[in-house]
């Protein structure tokens, strides 16, 4: 066994999650007369840009024409209250929402909470499907 002692008992250098090479000089494997590796980028499954893009416009119209009046009923139930009244009926004249910001020319009423809310689970989903489509995950490996 022809190892030198000073690579014996240096430590390992690590470099993110592979070990680094060592720092004494190490003979190339590669062949001088080889020719010039050719760079491969990698390309994802399905193309970004349309992915986003449609998972993002398909969440804000299930949004918009689908859960909008199940999402309405729902919030309209979590009013707090306090003996049976509202907090602006009962006196406090602060719990009164600021309606500015929940105001648009939407004709049942679809604002820029609801446009910010849907959008991100949009994205949610559209980064959800990136993610599984280019790492090999294959769906059907589990059932059979």
């Amino acid at each position: 066994m022809a190892t030198s002692t000073a690579a014996v008992l240096s430590p390992p250098s690590v470099a993110g999650l592979r070990l680094a090479p060592s720092p004494s000089g190490r003979a190339s494997f590669r062949p001088a007369s080889s020719p010039a590796r050719r760079s491969v980028a990698a390309r994802a499954a399905l193309e970004p840009s349309v992915v986003i893009s449609l998972s993002t416009g398909l969440s804000l119209v299930l949004g918009r024409f689908v859960f909008f009046n199940f999402q309405r009923e729902n919030v309209a139930k979590q009013v707090p209250a306090q003996n049976g009244k509202t907090h602006f009926d009962a006196g406090d004249v602060r719990a009164k929402e600021f309606a500015g910001i929940l105001k648009s020319n939407d004709p049942v009423g679809f604002n820029i909470v609801d446009v910010l809310a849907w959008g991100s689970i949009g994205h949610i989903v559209a980064y959800y499907i990136l993610a599984t489509t280019s790492n090999g995950y294959d769906p059907t490996f589990f059932s059979g």
